[in-house]
């Protein structure tokens, strides 16, 4: 046992900072590649200030890929994190905030504030508006789903049960763009394709404060995390307040995947994929573990596939979903089919 523990703590120590390491190179990418190349020490220049704001190159980079690369990597991180949730919640190694129609939920209500803010008294949307509406959508699709899913012990009928609930949410949706007018439509469809573009700093500092405290509670639930897995049973012998912890994790886990969905619209697979990947790579079910690794390969996979999006096929830009989703889909296949793991 303590062999094992001390060939973990290795590979831990060897892949972390690989994890580092790719981000960083991954950040430069995103930074340097687009419209207008920038070099690597303009880069430096421009952000420790040796180079004079007054440029096109500084508002490139201050204004749109800094708080782009910053919101895909916390971004990603939070989904990865909100998928990791929702597998321990159901001891269920399928699901995520995608395939259970949270973000359904989510742009259903974010779509009623976008596309109905005016008759409803608002000059325009805020943040923090469109935060809360995904919030309280992306809960009021979780609490369906779990009072159905309660019921069944069946993984295909829980999948069913949020794929079903997903597709009513997105009907509604398509009501509500129905009736509103074009310029409306014109906004929430390019927010519906998923896209970290547009992201002003307003915005990044409550994903940063809102996010970061929810991330610091989900890593110091980590324990009680880790007895849950065990069976309620045995947490409950640990001391843990099984109903209240219950309600705390389902809470967080929707409240980061609103967090993103309300800023960058619906995102697949991240949820579902990375926390998978991470316990392939680090041969653990421990969430001390699992939780920062999340975040951080969440953000390495969201912020290529951003990079990819906005690049490929440059000046136009890929729906940021359609790539998460050519590079997340193959390892759910892959994982229904091999069965390796399970919660």
């Amino acid at each position: 046992m303590e062999e094992q523990k001390t060939i973990e703590n290795r590979r831990h120590i060897y892949i972390f900072p690989v994890f580092v390491l790719v981000l960083v190179i991954s950040a430069i990418f995103n930074l340097s590649i687009g419209t207008a190349e920038i070099k690597i020490s303009e880069i430096l220049g421009i952000i420790t200030g040796r180079i004079s704001p007054e440029i096109v190159e500084s508002f490139i980079l201050l204004k749109i890929r800094i708080p782009r690369l910053v919101a895909a990597i916390l971004g990603g991180g939070y989904l990865a994190v909100s998928g990791l949730l929702m597998q321990v919640y159901f001891r269920n190694p399928i699901v995520g905030p995608y395939i259970l129609g949270i973000s359904s939920g989510a742009t259903l209500t974010v779509g009623i504030v976008m596309l109905s803010a005016l008759s409803l008294g608002f000059a325009g949307v805020s943040p923090y508006m469109t935060v809360f509406a995904a919030f309280v959508g992306a809960c009021m699709v979780m609490i369906i789903v779990i009072s159905v899913a309660s019921r069944m012990k069946s993984v295909i009928a829980l999948l069913l049960i949020g794929i079903m609930v997903g597709y009513i949410a997105s009907a509604m949706t398509d009501m509500l763009v129905a009736f509103a007018n074009a310029e409306k439509i014109k906004g929430f469809v390019l927010w519906g394709m998923g896209s970290f573009s547009g992201f002003s700093w307003n915005e990044i500092y409550i994903m940063l404060v809102a996010g970061g405290i929810m991330i610091i509670g989900v890593y110091l639930m980590s324990k009680p995390l880790n007895a849950f897995l065990l069976g309620e049973d045995y947490a409950q012998s640990m001391g843990v307040n099984i109903k209240f912890f219950r309600l705390i994790l389902i809470l967080l886990s929707c409240a980061l995947a609103a967090l993103v969905t309300a800023g960058a619209g619906p995102i697949g697979f991240i949820g579902m994929a990375v926390p998978h990947m991470t316990r392939i790579l680090f041969k653990t079910l421990n969430n001390r573990v699992l939780i920062p690794a999340c975040m951080l390969l969440g953000g390495i996979m969201t912020s290529i596939c951003d990079l990819i999006a906005r690049t490929a096929f440059s000046p136009a830009e890929l729906p940021l979903s359609s790539i998460t989703a050519i590079f997340g889909a193959p390892i759910v296949i892959g994982l229904l089919v091999k069965r390796r793991y399970s919660l």
